[in-house]
């Protein structure tokens, strides 16, 4: 349970960084993604947690 609460809290580190660092272009990329259809969108969650659970399976395996 503790790895599972370190993992959130990355999470949230590594995305309030990406919004600290670089505020317009992320705002840019908010707005290309409302332009996306649904269907791209869930594909690109779809491959971004396959690439997790990879990288989890490596690091942990």
């Amino acid at each position: 349970m503790t790895d599972l609460i370190a993992a959130l809290g990355l999470a949230l580190v590594l995305e309030g960084a990406a919004y600290a660092l670089f505020p317009d272009a992320m705002r840019r990329m908010m707005a290309q993604v409302l332009e996306m259809p649904g269907s791209n969108v869930r594909m690109a969650g779809l491959a971004a947690a396959v690439l997790g659970v990879g990288v989890i399976w490596l690091v942990r395996g």
